[in-house]
């Protein structure tokens, strides 16, 4: 099947983008097959900001953004949202914060003019910093119990000793304790700012609108001195095997997780390993690995693996949900299918399955407005170039399976993984 059969694949002739004085990047994608839009956002102000002893000041803060600003009370920034079936919201990763919001078409304005006023007139009332506060440190307590999360902590700090990636957004409940509003607003001023800040709207709208409007609340937002964050280098590789387990009680489920570095967002071999992910992990029932732990040994309720790509370094993880019991006969079993991923090419069926099915999903990923400027925001956010998606069977449909063998070799290494895991048994580590 070629790309040209697909119908509304977003590229450099139908995106239209621009760049406001200040460093903004704005791009809009006109779909009228709906009468909504969607936006979506990222810009300074990451978890990578955050200082020693504060993990969760870059969460905090962007939670905040939302809960009343200086010229709205939190009651009256949601009424204007829920008085228009419209939506708001605002989060943070390691490397950014983020903002999405969806509304009607006509109701477009409303969202630039709410964004613009919560990113760059936050209020930080005392009121909603303490509400906020003990909501936050709730979600903590229940994560520290959920044995999946605390299984990907514990990876995370293993693959990444001493660097930000290693650490929880959200932070911990003993840091978010500490953190003060006066830290907050600091934070805010330090390192919000309209440079490298990118929107992405698409719905149906054109795209006259959408500069206008970003002319009309952004423009006057002045490109200022922001703390800089010079690149953190990656650590290197685990040398040879990590293993640590958490112990969590009143658990009868153990979440494990095997994990390695893979290839960042734009490296040559990303689009090889993700092909070979599919294969490995994901494809049909879950897989090689799900056919093997899952469907013939049944030791697991589930077994999976996942490729993360971002701008610098890539996380390739291997998954299963297991009793307690069958912890190690599951590590070994996935370390063998990844063996075998490694010594020999893929089958020509695997192969081909795997490429139809990507292919075939693609247009449905860009169904929706969200769908649409989310993949906008990964060509630009990468610098993969407007016309990726359009060329995107002809790259899914070049590789081979000895593409797929030489990216897997440099990556998976079946005795240097960090194997963690979380529920009942003793401590490791």
């Amino acid at each position: 099947m070629n790309s040209q059969n697909f119908q509304n694949i977003p590229g450099p002739n139908t995106i239209s983008q621009a760049k406001l004085h200040n460093g903004m990047t704005i791009l809009s994608f006109s779909n009228h097959n709906s009468r909504s839009i969607y936006m979506v956002g990222i810009m300074r102000g990451g978890g990578i900001f955050d200082p020693q002893n504060k993990t969760g000041l870059a969460h905090f803060t962007a939670s905040l953004l939302s809960r009343g600003t200086k010229n709205l009370t939190f009651p009256d920034f949601h009424n204007q949202l829920e008085s228009n079936g419209a939506n708001l919201v605002f989060s943070c990763s390691s490397q950014h914060a983020w903002f999405r919001g969806k509304s009607l078409a006509e109701d477009v304005e409303l969202i630039f003019r709410l964004a613009a006023d919560a990113i760059r007139n936050p209020s930080f009332k005392l009121e909603y910093v303490d509400r906020l506060r003990n909501q936050l440190l709730t979600g903590l307590s229940l994560r520290n119990q959920d044995t999946s999360e605390m299984a990907s902590i514990l990876l995370d700090q293993n693959l990444f000793p001493n660097h930000p990636y290693g650490q929880p957004v959200d932070g911990f409940i003993d840091t978010v304790q500490s953190i003060t509003r006066s830290e907050m607003i600091n934070f805010h001023q330090q390192h919000y700012s309209p440079e490298d800040m990118i929107i992405v709207v698409s719905g149906a709208i054109h795209e006259y609108q959408i500069h206008d409007l970003a002319k009309k609340y952004f423009s006057s937002w002045n490109r200022q001195e922001t703390q800089q964050k010079n690149p953190i280098p990656i650590p290197l590789p685990p040398q040879k095997s990590i293993r640590k387990h958490m112990f969590l009680e009143d658990k009868s489920q153990v979440d494990l997780l095997l994990g390695s570095f893979g290839p960042n967002r734009t490296s040559q071999d990303y689009v090889p390993v993700f092909i070979g992910n599919n294969i490995l992990g994901q494809f049909g029932l879950m897989g090689r690995i799900g056919k093997s732990v899952r469907s013939q040994s049944g030791l697991a309720y589930y077994a999976t693996s996942s490729v993360s790509g971002w701008s610098d370094v890539g996380v390739w993880e291997f998954s299963a949900g297991v009793s307690p019991e069958n912890i190690e006969k599951t590590t070994n079993l996935i370390r063998d299918e990844i063996t075998r991923f490694i010594d020999s090419p893929v089958t020509d069926e695997e192969l081909e399955n795997t490429k139809s099915h990507l292919i075939g999903r693609m247009p449905m990923a860009l169904e929706s407005n969200a769908g649409l400027a989310n993949a906008i925001l990964t060509m630009i956010r990468f610098d993969l170039g407007l016309d990726y998606y359009q060329k995107y069977t002809e790259r899914i449909r070049t590789v081979t399976a000895e593409q797929i063998l030489a990216a897997s070799r440099t990556y998976l290494h079946p005795n240097r993984l960090v194997i963690t895991s979380a529920g009942p048994g003793e401590a490791i580590g």
